[in-house]
């Protein structure tokens, strides 16, 4: 199934796979395990990350499908989520990119970009409730569209995912100290 496209404008220097990977046969199957129900209905209003979306302090929730719902169990444990949404409203033959603040194009795995050859979103956010029974998830924040479907959840584990010393040359932040 494919879905328009038309929210990716084409900016100069872009540059698009001769097969777009939406029309290809699959390798595996991936199945919508949830949706996220979110406040952001256009691309424009949508966060570009978590922490803007966090910024806005409007809070999302996500609804798991009844099948599923057992593997949530254990869930409660955890203060925060890693959520694996499908951004299927991103073209998936975008393979170079020119984001509006670069001064020059990239490689789509070079860019936190929605539009890559499989979209697959990854979002950490905090677990504010958790109902089984109903599979209802609410977050702090979320930086998707409101009925994105949802891929897996996982558990935050602090002491293995949060990598101190990483770094993306040119993106230092506030506290980031070079050696």
């Amino acid at each position: 199934m494919t879905v328009p496209r038309e929210m990716f404008e084409a900016r100069e220097g872009e540059q698009r796979l001769e097969n777009d990977p939406a029309m290809m046969p699959p390798d595996a199957g991936v199945v919508f395990i949830g949706r996220i129900a979110s406040p952001w209905t256009t691309r424009e209003s949508c966060p570009k990350n978590m922490r803007a979306a966090r910024e806005t302090g409007q809070p999302a929730v996500l609804i798991i499908d009844a099948p599923y719902r057992r593997g949530l169990q254990g869930l409660e444990r955890a203060s925060h989520v890693v959520i694996l949404s499908w951004l299927h409203h991103a073209p998936r033959n975008l393979i170079v990119q020119k984001p509006r603040h670069a001064a020059d194009a990239k490689g789509v795995f070079g860019l936190r970009s929605p539009a890559r050859p499989n979209p697959v979103g990854l979002h950490v956010a905090r677990l504010v409730a958790l109902d089984i029974g109903t599979g209802r998830i609410d977050l702090d924040a979320i930086d998707v569209l409101d009925g994105t479907p949802v891929i897996d959840i996982k558990p935050y584990f602090a002491s293995t995912d949060a990598i101190a010393e990483a770094t993306v040359e040119g993106r230092e932040g506030p506290n980031r100290i070079r050696q």
